[in-house]
């Protein structure tokens, strides 16, 4: 069957993975395979005095046991941040060295002391309780603002403060705000806390290497987002090998979220000592060890002002951002806290923004992307400050959005933080999505709550997020006799990538999903990509479109010679390259066969059909929505319950819109985790991370979801000719500012509490209920 563009097409790939046919790197088996163990610090911060590996190497098994000095004399690099930053005094970042193994000094608990290489995993494990390593503890800091206070200890020597970067978004936005903070008629400020969240992917970290001494080339399977995006830091920075004696596959990948991007000490290890050993070595992280070693998301402290005139229209935005970066800079560390502010802007027409961004270095896991990336950092200080500034004027929440929106007619628009909306109909959405929700009604349904002893409450927020953009995508469309291949350098990791873009070839050249084959993680194969930001379609998926095109013109031009007719009689439909009205016709497999042969090319025509096109992103995208959530609270517990959650995306054209509503639907959810339960807590005096397994750290259930009303009111992307703006995040995006909004409104309306930090747990929201939370 052929499925084209805007179908609702179930995804491809789902019955191989439920049926068990998958293959994910855990599943992978090679000839004399041996098991690599990671001994981690148990401190947050000490000193490495003495290690003592000698009873771990005699232990039976053991093939290998390596500690810092042993990788360094190796030559083994650095993790890099390779990003980089100009303080808003002119001078660089710093950098925090992060070697693959601890050198002298551990800076988080689950940081890597030492390797162990096995028969089995059971050896590898008990070699490293072998290990004796002496710490000398230090004082530890877990809290950025605590880490840039007096006294703090420091995690380097070179950072003074713990302030890796002091980083400003212009100092001409700082005059041109404080000028519009002058004339205000009000001003509203507002403190909120982005909690850190750990992001559990269902897959955990793992990775497999083999090395070929004859070739001098290793291969490394793991769990990626793109292999050469890891592949290349890997290989050149950090193992000092030439890229090409690296090969990196990526299987099945079990969800990423942006924590699977990056290169971890991992990766050089098990790379490292298979080589070292001669033999395959696999290593395969726990549920334990993902908490204390993949990086994090979130975790800021905002103070965010707004300037407003006397009829509630934003005139200036000040924000001030202390982002904890863990103990080192992540490999997308500056960028995230820094780079995606510029959308605290939101939808509305803001006169001057300035942003201040301090990047603290604490004694935690590294801080790095996850699904969002910062745009879920800057549209909840925004909504959540709107919201605010509504309250305090006494104007609806609906209404102050309004005067504010950037109206369609200003489009292409350019905000204060130098993005450029080029579509979008934004109080037409918000409309919409109060009339799904039924917004009007809603004092009836709190006057119900309130005689069933409830507390109800409701809550906006509206966002638009930066996709769309970034470094170039390639694709190439390659014909194989009766069935066609796609080869991208992306990797589909649950998002639907590998159906999305079987319908845009099969939409555009006619032929059937079925017969089509998507090739991705390999760099041997595959050219570069990354899966991440929302933009695989935009930028990906326009590829293959252009791609599509150059088929299609080339086609007709040798149908034309194969029918021996004028190309200007050739059409191209449904798979067929024919002459109207005559029962002249080639199907596309055939011309590409023929194709392939120089004996039936027209003079100066190159031989076959296949297509590579590398699309180079003109400029980025803008999806935004709308959404509004109902809570109903139990006064005697603080428990919360969603009764209803309304949303309404703007997302271009639309591709598929089944995957398109599952997409929303899951960063809906992972929105709620962090709004109502999620919480990387670790203690202030020992470092330790409290919340270190699924005992203590709360991850969103059935139980705690709504149904979802899911629509859309789509406005093409003038970025780039398919007309997407890309949907992975927004969900996450858009639902802490709306599902804390709403949870405000109901505390405010019951006793005038004014905020309430992340996450909205019943023990705070109880004590806010009883007067006991001061906000």
């Amino acid at each position: 069957m052929k499925f084209g563009i805007g179908q609702p097409m179930r995804r491809h790939e789902d019955l191989r993975l439920i049926t068990g046919r998958g293959r994910y790197t855990d599943d992978m088996t090679l000839p004399q395979m041996t098991r690599a163990f990671v001994l981690r610090a148990p401190m947050a911060h000490a000193t490495i005095k003495r290690i003592d590996a000698a009873a771990a190497r005699r232990m039976p098994g053991v093939l290998l046991v390596a500690s810092g000095e042993d990788v360094h004399a190796a030559g083994l690099g650095d993790i890099p941040c390779t990003l980089p930053l100009t303080n808003r005094d002119g001078t660089q970042r710093h950098d925090t060295p992060r070697p693959a193994l601890a050198l002298g000094k551990v800076r988080h608990v689950g940081q890597p002391v030492a390797l162990v290489v096995a028969e089995t995993l059971a050896a590898a494990r008990d070699a490293a309780e072998a290990i004796e390593v002496e710490y000398e503890a230090l004082p530890a800091v877990t809290d950025a603002k605590d880490a840039i206070g007096p006294g703090a200890p420091l995690l380097f020597d070179h950072i003074p403060g713990n302030i890796v970067f002091d980083w400003d978004n212009d100092m001409g936005d700082a005059k041109a705000t404080a000028a519009a903070f002058a004339k205000a008629a009000r001003v509203v400020s507002l403190d909120v806390v982005n909690n850190r969240l750990v992001v559990n992917s269902m897959e955990p970290r793992n990775a497999i290497a083999e090395y070929d001494p004859a070739s001098g080339r290793s291969i490394l399977y793991t769990a990626t987002q793109g292999p050469h995006f890891v592949r290349d830091p890997l290989a050149e920075i950090v193992l000092k090998l030439p890229k090409d004696k690296l090969r990196l596959i990526t299987p099945n990948v079990g969800g990423g979220f942006g924590m699977k991007a990056f290169v971890y000490p991992e990766h050089a290890l098990v790379v490292w000592a298979s080589r070292k050993i001669g033999r395959p070595v696999r290593w395969q992280e726990d549920r334990s060890e993902g908490f204390v070693s993949d990086n994090q998301g979130r975790d800021h402290i905002t103070r965010a002002e707004l300037a407003l005139d006397a009829e509630g229209r934003f005139l200036g935005l000040r924000v001030s951002i202390l982002a904890n970066l863990g103990a080192y800079l992540s490999p997308f560390g500056c960028f995230i806290p820094t780079r995606s502010t510029d959308l605290v802007s939101g939808l509305y027409a803001i006169g001057a923004i300035h942003i201040n961004v301090k990047g603290i270095c604490t004694n935690t896991v590294p801080v790095c992307a996850y699904r969002g990336a910062g745009r879920p950092e800057a549209a909840y200080l925004l909504e959540r400050l709107v919201d605010a500034a509504a309250r305090e004027l006494g104007i609806p929440p609906d209404a102050i959005r309004r005067v504010n929106f950037v109206p369609p007619s200003a489009m292409p628009y350019t905000s204060a933080t130098k993005l450029l909306l080029d579509s979008g109909e934004f109080e037409k959405i918000m409309d919409l999505c109060m009339d799904a929700a039924e917004w009007p009604s809603f004092a009836k349904r709190r006057k119900q709550s309130e005689r069933n002893g409830k507390l109800r409450g409701i809550g906006m927020a509206t966002y638009t997020e930066r996709c769309g953009g970034g470094f170039p995508e390639t694709a190439s469309i390659e014909f194989k006799d009766d069935r066609i291949e796609l080869v991208l350098g992306n990797v589909e990791y649950g998002s639907g990538l590998v159906t999305s873009y079987k319908q845009i070839v099969s939409d555009q050249l006619g032929v059937d999903a079925d017969s089509i084959d998507v090739i991705m993680g390999d760099t041997d194969r595959t050219p570069a990509g990354l899966t991440g930001g929302s933009r695989a379609l935009a930028v990906a998926g326009t590829a293959l479109y252009q791609a599509s095109h150059a088929i299609v013109g080339k086609g007709k031009d040798l149908a034309a010679h194969l029918l021996e007719v004028s190309a200007q009689d050739v059409v191209f439909a449904d798979g067929t390259f024919g002459v109207p009205g005559t029962d002249l016709r080639l199907d596309i497999c055939a011309v590409a066969k023929a194709a392939r042969d120089p004996a039936k090319l027209p003079s100066g025509m190159a031989p076959g059909l296949d297509t590579t096109h590398t699309r180079v992103p003109p400029a980025q995208t803008f999806p935004n929505g709308c959404h509004i959530v109902e809570v109903e609270i139990d006064r005697n517990t603080g428990a919360v319950a969603i009764e209803r959650y309304t949303v309404v995306d703007d997302f271009g054209r639309t591709i598929n819109p089944l995957l398109l509503e599952g997409q929303v639907h899951g960063g809906i959810v992972q929105g709620i985790g962090q709004a109502l339960l999620e919480h990387a807590v670790y203690d202030r005096d020992s470092g330790q991370l409290l919340a270190g397994s699924f005992m203590d750290y709360a991850m969103p259930r059935a139980g705690d979801l709504p149904s979802f009303s899911f629509s859309t009111h789509n406005v093409p992307s003038t970025s780039n000719p398919l007309g997407v703006k890309g949907a992975g995040e927004a969900g996450a995006v858009g639902a802490p500012p709306a599902v804390i909004n709403a949870i405000v409104d109901a505390l405010h309306h019951h006793n005038g509490v004014r905020h309430i930090d992340m996450p909205a747990t019943p023990a705070r929201l109880w004590e806010a209920i009883n007067g006991r939370h001061v906000a």
